[in-house]
């Protein structure tokens, strides 16, 4: 008996908005506005529904959720090449009531590093935080501005051995006042309830952040004021 060697036909990738009942443009709308603007899920529950779409805020929170990781993570090599002057510092948010440390760095051209969010600030975190960032952007930096907490030196030496690490007062001042973008953002929300809540929408805001800037090939051909929807439109296209 012959086996046949021809094979099926090859399928297309099955979108990510699959299964939902409302269509992708629709969705990237809400998601883009809930990161863009300082706004709860309710005020984007009510834009939508001034503009015939009637959604739960909690159908928005989910498409927050589910899609803001999946459109960073196609933008990914759309990225501009990150600076090697890395200034390093960590925030704090409460996640349900508990106190969480936000490592976060940005380069001498404001572009966000990377973030991550942790229960502990020491050693351990920032070695985390520092290995994802290099893993991730398959960078390292020429030099590292942070300030004089003691985890920092013996992780550098570890994991970036070659780099200069600066730490002098007012040094670290381009990354503590990008803390507070992302401490704006936060207010008008009702609390992270979950860490997972809470590394979705900080490293939403970062990506946000990031292609405000510019710092991704995204939305280039269209009017300054209508990239990021230009660029939202883009990725939509490649999930």
């Amino acid at each position: 008996m012959k086996h046949s060697n021809r094979r099926g036909p090859v399928l297309p990738p099955r979108s990510a908005f699959a299964g939902f009942r409302f269509p992708p443009n629709v969705i990237v709308v809400a998601v883009r506005l809930y990161l863009r603007y300082d706004l709860s899920y309710r005020d984007v529950e009510e834009l939508l529904l001034e503009r015939g779409v009637e959604v739960d805020h909690v159908t928005i929170f989910r498409w927050v959720q589910r899609f803001t990781p999946l459109l960073a993570d196609a933008a990914r090599w759309c990225r501009h090449a990150p600076g090697d002057r890395w200034f390093t510092d960590e925030t704090y948010v409460k996640v349900n009531g508990v106190w969480r440390y936000v490592y976060r760095a940005v380069d001498q051209r404001g572009q966000v590093i990377d973030v991550l969010v942790s229960a502990r600030r020491d050693a351990e975190a920032a070695r985390r935080f520092f290995r994802k960032a290099m893993v991730t952007l398959k960078v390292r930096p020429v030099e590292v501005i942070t300030d004089a907490a003691p985890t920092y030196p013996a992780v550098l030496d570890e994991l970036g051995p070659s780099a200069w690490h600066h730490v002098e007062r007012h040094a670290n001042n381009r990354v503590e006042a990008d803390h507070s973008q992302l401490k704006h953002r936060l207010r008008p929300m009702r609390g992270l309830q979950t860490d997972r809540t809470a590394r979705t929408i900080i490293a939403g805001h970062a990506f946000m952040q990031n292609l405000r800037r510019g710092h991704y090939e995204l939305g280039v051909n269209a009017p300054r004021g209508l990239r990021v929807a230009a660029a939202f439109t883009e990725l939509a296209t490649a999930i």
